[in-house]
């Protein structure tokens, strides 16, 4: 399999978690480098990230929970994303959309409003409504995380191959770790589990261009 990725993605970092927690053997093609993008734009003319092509199925899968599933599917291994138990998974799958939707997306806001280009408007009341999204997200999955050692339970899910990063990024823009101690326990966990620390480690060369990386 070939993963197409930026090594600064949160979505990226979604898809990577999953397939080290799985060991799926894959290529990992940056897009910053010579000739991937062209190669990446061929295979997904939309122009997002992360893309797998499974050569030996010819399929070509975006959308990070969609390849994460796929994966699920067709390199089964150690690592399962989406329980068996129909509530179970519910769970998971909804747990996944809150930690996309209700962080990512105002991260995404206000990281596009600091690397806004010279002369281009601005977007104060966006930015404001963004960052009052991620104390709402906060506030809502500090108490839905009561009782719970991951996101959807006691087993490690794609639910939390959605937190990890949008908790990370989330946590350097609008700090939680001093009001939210149950989030701040579960980014320790996180952090520390073999798959994410091993993205943390890959980001270090281009961490310098995140504008919030001294944040």
């Amino acid at each position: 399999m070939i993963l197409y990725y930026h090594p600064l993605s949160s979505y990226c970092w979604k898809v990577l978690i999953a397939l080290y927690e799985n060991g799926t053997a894959f290529q990992a093609r940056r897009l910053d480098q010579p000739g991937v993008a062209e190669e990446w734009l061929v295979r997904w003319p939309i122009g997002k990230f992360p893309v797998l092509h499974d050569p030996a199925r010819d399929e070509t899968v975006a959308e990070a929970s969609i390849i994460i599933e796929y994966l699920d599917y067709h390199a089964p291994g150690p690592f399962r994303a989406i329980p068996d138990e129909r509530d179970a998974a519910l769970e998971v799958r909804l747990m996944d959309r809150l930690f996309d939707n209700y962080l990512m997306t105002p991260v995404q806001t206000l990281v596009g409003e600091r690397i806004r280009p010279d002369g281009a408007a601005g977007d104060p009341h966006g930015a404001s409504q963004a960052r009052q999204l991620l104390g709402k997200a906060y506030a809502l999955l500090e108490q839905r995380m009561a009782g719970r050692t991951w996101a959807a339970g006691d087993s490690f899910s794609l639910a939390d191959c959605a937190a990890a990063p949008a908790l990370f990024y989330a946590d350097r823009i609008e700090p939680m770790r001093g009001g939210f101690p149950r989030l701040a326990a579960y980014l320790d966990r996180l952090e520390a589990r073999q798959s994410f620390a091993r993205v943390l480690r890959e980001k270090e060369p281009v961490w310098h261009m995140f504008p919030f990386a001294d944040g």
